[in-house]
């Protein structure tokens, strides 16, 4: 989920756009220990200036800047690693924005024109940690459910990952090793079983000798 891709279904692509933008102008961006913040500073200046290429360099790979944030500073906090919400629109699946996981306040969204080719462009991907759908159409959601190739899946719900104790599922490039995280598998990954098989006679039923606890035949 990290990549951070929207896939834009039919005419409803443009409205979708734009009430993002929006809602990204209105985000306010700010120190972590002021309450009114809702998103503050990237770690690093190194991971700031890596965050702001992918969006630099979006125009040249055939993207729409929609949002542009890399110019943003906060008054009073110059020297801090700011970076502002940044929106690309018609992102081929080319584009470094969209194949790299940014890490960063980069919103890609890719445009198609039918609920196969979707699917289809979400299933090419490497990836398949977790993914969702926004729809009032049950049935489109629950084909969405059976025919998507990843590990979570969220049904007009954002980010898929529940609960704690619900297994964090990546599929393909997205998971590493036997087990998931999190829940039962979390318990798998990090103990090592022991089975012990045993049985105990009873010493009155024993007959005269060594007993090595095998079944008598009548």
């Amino acid at each position: 989920m990290a990549i951070s891709a929207v896939v834009a279904v039919g005419s409803i692509g443009d409205e979708l756009v734009e009430k993002i933008r929006e809602r990204a102008e209105k985000i306010k961006i700010g120190p972590g220990d002021d309450p009114a913040s809702e998103m503050g500073p990237l770690i690093t200046k190194v991971h700031r200036d890596k965050v702001a290429s992918y969006v630099e360099g979006a125009a040249a790979e055939g993207c729409e800047v929609v949002l542009d944030g890399t110019g943003h500073t906060v008054d009073g906090f110059e020297n801090g690693h700011w970076i502002g919400i940044s929106l690309l629109d018609r992102v081929p699946t080319s584009a470094k924005a969209y194949q790299d996981e940014i890490f960063g306040p980069v919103l890609t969204v890719l445009r198609t024109e039918t609920y196969e080719e979707a699917l289809d462009l979400i299933n090419a991907s490497p990836f398949g940690n977790g993914t969702a759908i926004f729809t009032r159409d049950g049935g489109a959601a629950r084909r969405f459910q059976l025919e998507v190739e990843a590990g979570m899946v969220g049904v007009n719900v954002p980010i898929p990952v529940p609960v704690g104790y619900h297994s964090f599922g990546g599929w393909k490039d997205s998971l590493f090793g036997d087990h998931h995280i999190y829940g039962n598998d979390g318990t798998h990954f990090y103990t090592r079983g022991k089975v012990v098989t045993t049985r105990w006679p009873d010493p009155a039923d024993a007959p005269a000798g060594v007993d090595l606890g095998f079944p008598r035949n009548h």
